[in-house]
């Protein structure tokens, strides 16, 4: 069966009542999951496993899958409003997206959200329909070492995420690294930096660094300066939803690249959407013109990481079904149900189970459609978050970031940790200690770590493994030549400029 055939049958599955119906179901739950800081797809879609165990399984199947890229659709609408992540994937959505909704023009950054994520998801199903068996192959290629040279070229674009001192960046990115190392040595099963508490052998989640750094850090902020806040909130406006000639302009590049890159990320087993939407945001700074002006309210900088996140989701689709090895956490969770109900996800699937393959294949497409017919007239609504009173509005936040943690592992230890953690955030930003770095560290060191060792076990401890394998080697000289070129740059221009001040 061809592709074209193939995407016909799915579209019978999908296009039916019981398939409309509960496409629509998974992308509506996705998208107000996505909203509440915390909750997270891999919740909702563990507790729809035995929910749907008596239905047919392409049906169920493709709800969860809505579940999953309707989340991360949903989840920049928090991160876009009070900037507290709603899914991992949307942290660099923060980055310009919340200073856009200070601005006044959160109707204008919650529209060019959607608008990016509906084009990102498109483009991605395209892609995951034609490519597939090939992007399978490309993905099996990546060994290790690879994924270390991979892992070192996000690291070393880590001076990006800075507006102001490189050296703080470093700084706030060796804590980020030092952090993720809290737990037990998953190769040797030792202890590392849990001062004998229990609660810290499993190491710190994600999620509570995340709502720590950035949506209590924030809440801190708004209580220190009350008078400021005071004032914003006067002047505080929704904005338009329109977007202008020189918006669609300026967004019509990055979503295109972005769209491309985030797929071909999220195909490559454990990279997902949050690695997609910082190598994003990182690559529009490096490559645009103005680049000061990202972290302040840029479309550049929230219309990518939109774009890239959600073509990661599907993405992550091609090992799932293609291999049958799941690219994310919550394709980990997919391959349970899958397994549950009684479908093999793998190379024989296409062939023992087109209707499964093809069926959530097509599903994507009628779910991005529904994301985004749901998602722009609700904005003016969504907006008004912003017109609650500030103290109300603290209350919130901190509730819904008490609740998602609490809710990871029902442990109040993790609660001390959101504490101590916002007001690390907190501390940071008064001493102009980026945030973005901290989270970048975190989320690689594991995983690079995880690879070093592995390449030095399969090397037997020799560093030449990095020279011989090509697609490692070229990745290494690009993350060398990103440390070091502006490096050099600085060096020509500065005393250029000290003569043009003198003068």
């Amino acid at each position: 069966m061809g592709s074209i055939e193939g995407l016909l049958s799915g579209f019978q599955v999908a296009l039916s009542l019981q398939g409309i119906l509960f496409v629509f179901i998974g992308v509506f739950v996705g998208t107000f999951i996505g909203m509440m800081p915390g909750l997270g797809p891999i919740s909702a879609i563990a507790i729809m496993i035995p929910i749907t165990y008596s239905m047919d399984p392409a049906i169920a199947l493709m709800m969860m899958a809505g579940v999953y890229y309707g989340a991360i659709f949903g989840g920049s609408s928090s991160s876009i409003l009070l900037n507290a992540p709603g899914v991992a994937g949307t942290v660099a959505t923060a980055f310009d997206g919340y200073p856009m909704a200070q601005q006044g023009k959160a109707g204008k950054a919650l529209a060019i959200a959607a608008i990016a994520s509906f084009i990102g998801g498109t483009v991605s199903v395209v892609l995951l329909m034609l490519f597939s068996p090939l992007l399978s192959s490309i993905a099996v290629s990546f060994g290790p070492v690879e994924y270390f040279a991979l892992m070192l070229l996000g690291l070393t674009a880590i001076a990006s995420l800075s507006d102001g001192s490189t050296l703080k960046a470093f700084i706030s990115a060796t804590l980020g690294i030092i952090v993720v190392t809290i737990g037990i040595d998953g190769q040797t099963g030792t202890a590392r930096f849990t001062f004998e508490n229990a609660y810290l052998l499993e190491g710190i989640d994600f999620l509570i660094i995340a709502l720590g750094l950035f949506a209590l850090a924030e809440v801190c902020t708004l209580i220190f300066n009350r008078n400021e806040s005071a004032d914003k909130e006067k002047n505080e406006k929704i904005g338009s939803l329109k977007l202008t000639k020189e918006d669609v302009k300026e967004i019509k590049g990055p979503i295109t690249r972005q769209s491309f890159l985030g797929f071909i990320i999220g195909v490559l087993p454990g990279a997902g959407a949050t690695i997609a939407s910082f190598i994003a945001y990182i690559t529009e700074k490096k490559i645009a013109k103005n680049p000061e002006e990202f972290g302040k309210g840029s479309v550049k900088g929230l219309a990518a990481p939109e774009a890239a996140n959600n073509a990661a989701t599907s993405g992550a689709f091609v090992p799932l079904l293609s291999l049958g090895i799941p690219g994310s956490g919550t394709t980990a969770v997919m391959l349970g149900a899958f397994l549950v109900l009684g479908i093999q996800p793998g190379p024989l699937l296409v062939q023992d189970n087109p209707e499964v393959f093809w069926g959530i294949i097509a599903s994507m497409y009628i779910g991005n459609v529904f994301l985004l017919i749901l998602n722009l007239p609700l904005i003016p609504y969504i907006s008004k978050v912003l017109t609650i009173p500030r103290p109300m509005l603290i209350s919130l936040v901190i509730t819904f970031s008490m609740v998602g943690v609490y809710a990871l592992s029902f442990s109040t230890f993790d609660l001390y940790l959101l504490l101590i953690f916002g007001i690390v955030g907190f501390l940071m930003r008064i001493y102009s200690f980026p945030a973005a770095p901290f989270i970048l560290a975190f989320i690689l060191g594991g995983m690079m770590e995880q690879a070093l060792r592995q390449t030095l076990t399969i090397s037997d401890g020799s560093l030449s493994i990095f020279i011989e394998r090509p697609i490692g080697l070229t990745l290494m000289i690009v993350a060398v030549l990103v440390m070091t070129v502006p490096l050099f740059k600085k060096k020509s221009w500065n005393p250029a400029k000290k003569k043009t001040d003198a003068a």
